[in-house]
Parts: C-alpha cells; structure tokens; sequence
C-alpha cells in the first residue's frame, strides 16, 4: 500500500508537480476509502487490484493537469463538504465572504427567503440553510448539471425541504411577485478576451458558462442590477461576488439601477471582492 502511493509521487514529483506528496497522499486514501492514520498504520498492506487501477486513473488525469479537486470530486467550503461536478465551479475560500455577510443579514429576521444566481454546487444557499433553520432558498441556473449537483449536496447537508432550483437565467425563471430578503450571486466576471490567458487548470476545467463575463466583463451584473430590486422586499439586501478591479464598475452599475446604499468590501489580499447593495427607494 505505502509503496504504491509514493510510487505515484515520485511520478508527480518527476512531473515537476509542487504538490506531488499531498496529492499522491489524497488519492491513495480516497482510492482505498481510508484516512490519513490507516494509510499510515497499514503501510504494509498488499491493496486489491481495482483499487490500484483507481489510484492509477487518478494519477493519470492529474498528470495531465486536471486539478485534484476535480479529479476528487469535491470540496470544502464553510466546513462542509461539497459535490461538484463538469458543470460547476470549484467553491473557492473568497466565496465565503458572502455567507458571512448573508447570515448577518439573515439572523435577525424569521422565515428568511434567499434567493441564489448561477448557483453552481449551491454552496452560498446552503451554507446559509445549515446555519438557520428557519430560512428558505431558491437556487436559479442555466445548467440542469448544476441544479442536480446542487440538489445533491442541499440533501447531503439535510436542507434540501428548505432548497428549492429553478432552471433559466437570472430572474427568468421566478414569479413576478416572488420577494426576497436576500438576494446572492457569485456571476462570472472574467473578461471573454482573458479566458485563455488563464491557468490551464481554470481555463481547461472549469465551465465557460461559469467563467465569460462578456467583452468587459460586466455582463452579468448589468442583468443583475436591471431586476434585483423586483424581487427583493423593502430592506431587502443585494450580494455579488466580483473581480479584482471592478469594484467601481459595479459600484455604478448598482447605483444606476437605483441601489443607494453600495459598499464595496475588499477581500484579505486587498482585492476589490463583494458588492453589499439595498435600494434607494421600493421599485
């Protein structure tokens, strides 16, 4: 057992991959369903062949530059564990900024409903939903991947009679007359033109869908801004994660759309990361 999951990472290491021991280490134990500490107490074990050809298939794709978590399958976010699959993005810590900011906004009101934009894997909703037992989301997205995954993981964390997916862009698919008191999204914000400057691991793997924010990257917020304040209820609060550097661009958008309380909060790097809007007046 030991000698077959360092063997893969002297080939990763022979890749030149920098993190050759820990992924070596994460394969072996998601391929022999065991943690760290029986990896370890049996190293000496002979392991079954069709675990082995699992750790082989893992090794192959992550030499080929598929990232680990990819290849795994999921990931952490808010300490929980999280199912994703082609048509997700991978939850990434920054995203967290607006589970923190939401359950400030959510815990002091009864039967909260949240309302969640290009959900992906669900991961804002839902780490909302665990968090308050009284509080209702409805998660939009273009991808009938996606709403699988992410009904998936709402029903791993015991949520899913409180999570409810619709399938369309943006508000397309609600109710006119559906309000909200918190309204999410994290949209994709890159650049079309930059798409393939980014790292093949993003660039390669991740969905395009979740990534091309149009020619300036602002796509996305100007569909948001136009219809937020249809849907939100009169204290109502609007959170959208955002790019470095766009922070005035989106500030403005918001403004325009008739928000007038905008504060743009910056993440731990000093980058420009979420947008926290309520209106001016009710629409």
């Amino acid at each position: 057992m030991g000698a077959a999951w360092r063997g893969v990472r002297d080939q990763f290491r022979r890749a030149g991959i920098d993190t050759a021991e820990l992924d070596a280490r994460l394969f072996a134990e998601a391929a022999f369903g065991m943690d760290r500490l029986e990896l370890v107490n049996r190293e000496r074990e002979a392991v079954p062949q069709h675990q082995l050809s699992i750790l082989d298939d893992y090794a192959a794709r992550r030499l080929k530059g598929e990232p680990v978590v990819r290849i795994l399958g999921e990931k952490e976010f808010w300490g929980l564990s999280f199912k994703l699959n082609a048509a997700t993005l991978v939850p990434r810590p920054e995203t967290e900024m607006l589970v923190e900011r939401g359950l400030e906004v959510i815990g002091p009101l009864n039967d909260a409903r949240v309302l969640d934009l290009g959900t992906g894997t669900g991961c804002i909703p839902i780490s909302l939903l665990t968090e308050y037992s009284d509080v209702t989301a409805v998660a939009v997205d273009l991808s009938v991947d996606a709403l699988e995954i992410a009904r998936l993981n709402a029903n791993r964390h015991g949520v899913g009679d409180r999570f409810t997916t619709l399938k369309g862009s943006w508000f397309d698919p609600l109710d006119p007359g559906q309000r909200f008191d918190l309204i999410t999204s994290n949209p994709p914000y890159i650049e079309s033109a930059d798409i393939e400057t980014l790292m093949p691991e993003v660039r390669e793997h991740d969905p395009r869908l979740a990534l091309d924010g149009g020619s300036d990257g602002l796509d996305a917020y100007r569909a948001i801004a136009a219809e937020a304040g249809h849907f939100l209820k009169p204290e109502g609060v609007l959170l959208l994660e955002m790019g470095t550097g766009q922070g005035q661009a989106v500030h403005d958008l918001l403004v325009g759309a008739g928000f007038g309380e905008v504060e743009i909060v910056r993440d731990y790097g000093g980058h420009d990361r979420m947008a926290v809007a309520r209106l001016r007046t009710a629409p």
